[in-house]
């Protein structure tokens, strides 16, 4: 039996029923999971696959997971597509990208190989190698690996050089990668090819220059209105003010792309998330033009699941990226809408001390709280709330600030547990969309200036919501249930 066979047929006996797991948030069958790899379109359908330790719910040697989709919503889990089973990939089938070929779907990735001195030290390098398949099953090329560490600069680390990503212009498909330059700190290096197995290395995309953390993991290239940008998780980066608090952090580098010398000239660089689980995000550009984002659901020093969940990590929402005003907006999905139930709305409803309405509860929401006026200096919503249990945001009306608190949600482990965010753009109003799933919730803030999103593994049965306020506030409300086996029509697809 093959590793791949056996990592499949280990999924199959000990999948993890849906019930105990978030309706549309996906999580791999069985086991851990952390980035997301290869997040493309192929023959219509939407493919994700991940980081994948099938056998236990703590990282391992990675495989790769595999879920697709029609709508960026309801997924369908699908067998392992890699497991490290070559002298290239030994060590782990580590973080990559995907894209539509003649060929078929090309996964590109990192091969982990592990090596061993006369004297017992252990070494890892880190080639990217290359496989195609048809969309289930997938065959490693001979010529592996197509981008050997070898082909970089002298100085530049060999060791830490991984997740490719993949996309083509005309004829000539480009790849960009994370590395360490001579002074260890990171950068994205750029290859080219014609055909997929012979790269040439062309520049240093973007380097930190000591200012973004360290090694730059998981970096994503592409155009958005005008600009290009490019997203990397650098690790152990320095916080400056209420930015970049994460340590292993997700950060946005916006600006001109100087094709000349393969270079992106820096104009801003800002956090994609201000909460307390993100990481490592991915891209793809829908047919219709849309560049849709999705990440890592969980924090790598944070892990805060219930030692008796047998199941480890989860996927934010895919959200639409739009740049407006030299703001980077993000939104969920317009297909989340298809699914959004048992309506609720509040017009100009006055919120004073503790506020519960009836209609709002639940575990499972699509929650909008627009402040329209008031004479107040503290609002929160509290929700996953019990007697024992709850978890808010609070608004600081004076400071400007959103405070998220999970001191309360039942956590046993010494975390982080309460971060402020500053509002960019503060106006008049504030409107304030929380995708509430079970374990996890995450805040648009003004319709996608900014996000916040962090995990709480609540016991299921806290599910009240209660709107504080310290004097008076005037509030819109509109809340949805979340419901994947809502029917649709053809015309909705």
């Amino acid at each position: 039996m093959t590793k791949l066979e056996k990592a499949n047929q280990y999924q199959e006996k000990h999948r993890v029923s849906k019930r105990e797991k978030p309706v549309f948030h996906v999580t791999s069958p069985t086991g851990w999971m952390n980035d997301p790899n290869g997040f493309s379109v192929y023959q219509g359908k939407v493919h994700l696959f991940y980081q994948y330790h099938p056998y236990s719910d703590e990282w391992g040697p990675m495989h790769w997971g595999h879920a697709v989709s029609d709508d960026f919503v309801k997924w369908e889990e699908l067998p392992p597509a890699l497991a490290p089973d070559t002298d290239y990939d030994g060590g782990g089938c580590f973080s990559g990208s995907a894209i539509e070929t003649d060929e078929g779907q090309a996964l590109v990735y990192t091969g982990v190989q592990e090596t061993e001195s006369e004297d017992g030290i252990k070494k890892n390098f880190q080639n990217q190698c290359l496989a195609i398949g048809d969309g289930v099953h997938y065959e490693k090329v001979r010529e592996n690996p197509v981008v050997p560490a070898a082909l970089l600069p002298e100085e530049y680390s060999r060791e830490d050089f991984r997740d490719p990503k993949i996309w083509k212009e005309k004829e000539t498909y480009y790849l960009v990668a994370g590395s360490k330059d001579a002074k260890n700190d990171g950068q994205a290096v750029l290859f080219a090819s014609e055909d997929l197995r012979h790269w040439q290395y062309l520049s240093v995309l973007a380097d930190n220059r000591g200012k973004y953390g360290k090694m730059w993991e998981c970096p994503d290239f592409f155009a958005l209105c005008g600009k290009h940008i490019l997203t990397v998780s650098p690790m152990n980066m320095q916080a400056d003010g209420k930015e970049f608090h994460n340590g292993n952090q997700s950060i946005a580098m916006i600006g001109e792309y100087d094709r000349q010398n393969y270079h992106l000239l820096e104009e801003q660089v800002v956090s994609l998330d201000y909460g307390l689980d993100f990481y490592a995000p991915q891209t793809l550009q829908t047919e219709d033009g849309r560049r849709i984002m999705i990440a890592w659901m969980q924090s790598w020093d944070m892990n805060i699941k219930p030692e008796e969940q047998k199941w480890n990590g989860m996927m934010t929402i895919p959200r639409e990226l739009e740049l407006k005003d030299d703001i980077l907006y993000q939104n969920p999905v317009k297909e989340l809408e298809y699914y959004r139930t048992e309506p609720v709305f509040y017009k100009k409803k006055e919120i004073s001390a503790t506020c519960s309405l009836p209609e709002i509860h639940g575990r499972v929401l699509d929650l909008t709280v627009e402040l329209v006026s008031g004479d107040y200096e503290k609002f929160s919503i509290i929700f996953a709330k019990n007697e024992t249990y709850e978890t808010r945001f609070q608004y600081l009306k004076s400071a400007e600030t959103i405070a998220f608190d999970r001191t309360r949600c039942g956590l046993t482990k010494d975390v982080v547990c309460r971060r402020e965010m500053k509002i960019r753009k503060a106006g008049t109003t504030l409107k304030l969309r929380l995708l509430l799933d079970k374990f996890s919730v995450e805040l648009f803030v003004n319709d996608g200036v900014q996000t916040f999103t962090s995990t709480f593994y609540t016991p299921l049965d806290a599910k009240d919501v209660i709107l504080e306020c310290d004097g008076t506030a005037v509030v819109n409300i509109e809340k949805y249930k979340i419901t994947l086996d809502r029917a649709r029509r053809e015309d909705e697809i």
